[in-house]
């Protein structure tokens, strides 16, 4: 059980340090593009919830094996292991999620005349 708990604290620890460090950067983003800072924070807090929660979960589906047998080593680094898968998959997807809402620049198009020429 010692063995579980530590895995899965070692998990929450490295997904409690992602998202203090993406904080501020998401935070002004998400001030962007919500417009309001109620909803940025409802936002903020929704993500830092799904970025503990889903590698927590993905921890907590592993089971250390207890056996004689086992090496402790690579039975918390397995557990660690799926917490991380976690981490990076609910951050792929808030990544991916804030992208599609994010307005891009207007690009001029290449055929106009003038453009990428020395010319001008």
């Amino acid at each position: 059980m010692k063995l579980y708990m530590y895995g899965l604290l070692i998990t929450l620890t490295a997904s409690s340090a992602v998202v203090i460090y993406l904080r501020s950067p998401l935070e002004k983003i998400l001030s962007e593009l919500c417009g309001t800072p109620e909803r940025a924070r409802f936002w903020a807090a929704f993500s830092n919830v799904t970025l503990i929660g889903v590698p927590a979960i993905f921890a907590m589906q592993y089971h250390p094996e207890t056996s004689a047998s086992a090496l402790i080593g690579y039975e918390l680094a397995n557990q660690v292991k799926w917490g991380l898968i976690g981490l990076v998959v609910s951050t792929a997807v808030l990544a991916w999620v804030l992208s599609r809402f994010i307005p891009r620049a207007a690009r001029p198009a290449a055929s106009e005349p003038g453009i990428g020429t020395a010319s001008e």
